[in-house]
C-alpha cells in the first residue's frame, strides 16, 4: 500500500437544501492507510458530508474525488470501491451468517472462488468458524457488530466508510470493535469514521471535527490537545463545538 497518497480530496464541497446549507464549503485530504475520524454533533453535517463521499448524495457545489473517482459524476465506480457500516448494520437476521456474506460478496461482484478464500479468512480471523450456519438475528450484538464489518469489508475495499459503528454497544465490545479497526490498514485499507465516543477519537490518525456544517478543527489528537492546551480529545472537542448553534 503506497503511502501518502490521497484516497479522499475534498475542495470547497458544499450541500444545500433549499435555503438551508447542511454542508458549507469544507475541504481536508485523506491519505492511504489513515484511520480519519470524522467528528460533529448532531446536525453538524457529517453524515451529509459522508453520504456526498460515498456517492449517495450529489453536492451542490465544490468538488471531491473517492478512491480516484469524482463524487458529482462517478457515484456508480465508487460504490465499488468503497465498504460502508451504518450504525444498524443492514443485516439480514433471517440469514445464516455465511448467507448474509455470501449475498454482500454478490453484490459487490466477487467471484465464487474469491468469496470462498476470503470468507475462510474472515471466519478464522474474526474466530466466527462455528457460527457459519447460525442465523444472525439469534447471534449477540457484539457478533453481529463483527458480521457487518466483515460484511463491509468482503471484497477487500480500499477504504470503509464507518457511520457510528459502535454506538449503542458496551465498552468492551467497543474496544474489541476497534482492534478489527486497527487491522483494516494492514489489510490495505483505509478507515473513515464517525462516532460519538470521544475516547475513540484518541485513536484516530487524524480527526476532523464539524460545526455548523464547517470543517472548525483537524489534525492529529496529539497536535489538536496540545493547540487547546487540554489532555483529552473530549475537552478539545467542547471547546470547538462550544458555541454551535446547530446541535443535540
Amino acid at each position: 500500500m503506497e503511502k501518502n497518497r490521497k484516497v479522499i480530496s475534498v475542495d470547497g464541497l458544499t450541500k444545500r437544501f433549499g435555503s438551508f446549507t447542511a454542508v458549507d464549503h469544507i475541504s481536508f485530504d485523506v491519505y492511504s492507510g489513515e484511520i480519519f475520524g470524522f467528528l460533529g454533533a448532531n446536525g453538524a453535517g457529517k453524515t451529509t458530508a459522508m453520504r456526498m463521499l460515498c456517492g449517495l448524495s450529489r453536492p451542490t457545489s465544490g468538488d471531491g474525488s473517492v478512491a480516484g473517482c469524482d463524487i458529482s459524476t462517478q457515484s456508480e465506480q465508487i460504490k465499488k470501491r468503497i465498504g460502508y457500516m451504518s450504525q444498524k448494520f443492514s443485516l439480514y437476521e433471517a440469514l445464516t451468517v455465511e448467507e448474509n456474506l455470501r449475498l454482500f460478496a454478490t453484490i459487490y461482484g466477487m467471484s465464487r472462488s474469491s468469496f470462498k478464500k476470503v470468507s475462510g479468512e474472515m471466519y478464522r480471523d474474526l474466530d466466527m468458524l462455528s457460527l457459519r450456519r447460525s442465523r444472525v438475528g439469534d447471534l449477540p450484538l457484539g457478533w453481529k457488530q463483527k458480521l457487518a464489518f466483515a460484511a463491509a469489508t468482503i471484497h477487500r475495499p480500499e477504504i470503509v466508510f464507518l457511520d457510528e459503528p459502535t454506538g449503542g454497544v458496551d465498552p468492551v465490545t467497543r474496544r474489541k470493535f476497534w482492534e478489527l479497526i486497527y487491522r483494516a490498514p494492514s489489510d490495505g485499507m483505509t478507515v473513515f469514521v464517525t462516532t460519538h465516543y470521544l475516547d475513540e477519537a484518541e485513536y484516530c490518525s487524524r480527526v476532523s471535527i464539524m460545526v455548523d456544517g464547517r470543517i472548525s478543527a483537524l489534525d492529529t489528537p496529539e497536535a489538536l490537545k496540545r493547540k487547546f492546551n487540554v489532555t483529552t480529545m473530549d475537552e478539545v472537542f467542547r471547546i470547538v463545538a462550544g458555541n454551535a448553534s446547530r446541535g443535540e
